[in-house]
């Protein structure tokens, strides 16, 4: 958990706000005014991958970034599972708490099926979807192909060293983040690597990136994503947007379009 004061050298100048509603202490940025923007966030990173986003966003509407439990300046309470279902449910709490209405979600990895979650079950709040290298889980395309994160989550999972490797997550972000398909080695400075590291000091502090990937690999997401079907018409009714990086390693990038194009087929 990082400090609540930490800007990083300057790159991370937002006021922090926490919610403990959820049962842990959950923080959130919250920058402007007007109809709210929320930015998701993935594996293994945190709001600071909006870091440029919230500024010129901010200008035109009320932007709000949290921190998935477990990730960046949320709180990792070693008593909770850490699931779809329950990222999903901190999510909505929060956004209850706050009374967040007419939502553009902007979701990335991880993000885009809690963000698919939240849409199914509070269709009345959101506006509109804007999907990043994600999807929502409800496309029902094929998908044949295990990507190179995957596969590097199967190997060690197979020979039973995946929390040893990635309860050092601290120690080796970049490289985890290279297996992911971050290629943009022109970003990483002494300040980027300090950023996305400083969650991860323990393993105790990694449990969050350690049951996100086994939650898809092991299945568990499925009973949970199974009772949003029955509410998919509250999904497809959204206006909604993919861009897609044709080089992403954890979620097959032709997988993500056929995948959104079977969701919202307009």
């Amino acid at each position: 958990m990082i400090p609540a004061d930490e800007t990083f050298d300057g790159t991370w100048p937002f006021s922090p706000h926490y919610f403990d509603g959820a049962g842990f202490k959950m923080h959130y940025v919250d920058e402007g005014k007007g109809d709210p923007i929320i930015c998701l966030h993935g594996e293994p990173t945190w709001g600071y991958l909006y870091r440029n986003f919230i500024p010129p966003l901010a200008e035109y509407q009320r932007v709000v970034v949290p921190d998935h439990m477990g990730f960046g300046k949320s709180e990792t309470p070693q008593d909770r599972e850490y699931t779809l279902k329950t990222h999903s449910e901190n999510l909505m709490a929060l956004v209850e708490h706050l009374d967040l209405r007419d939502i553009t979600l902007v979701m990335q990895d991880w993000g885009g099926p809690i963000g698919a979650a939240l849409t199914l079950r509070h269709p009345g709040r959101v506006k509109r979807l804007c999907l990043l290298n994600t999807i929502t889980g409800y496309g029902g395309a094929k998908n044949d192909k295990l990507p190179p994160w995957f596969q590097f989550i199967k190997k060690h999972h197979d020979a039973g060293t995946l929390e040893e490797v990635m309860g050092f997550l601290g120690d080796h972000i970049l490289s985890i983040m290279k297996i992911i398909g971050f290629q943009n080695t022109d970003a990483v400075d002494d300040t980027w690597v300090r950023a996305y590291s400083m969650p991860f000091p323990t393993s105790a502090d990694c449990i969050g990136a350690v049951a996100f990937p086994l939650d898809l690999f092991l299945g568990r997401i499925v009973p949970y994503v199974k009772e949003g079907f029955p509410l998919i018409e509250g999904l497809k009714s959204k206006p909604a947007m993919l861009a897609v990086g044709m080089k992403d390693q954890a979620i097959d990038p032709e997988y993500q379009i056929a995948d959104f194009k079977s969701v919202f087929p307009n």
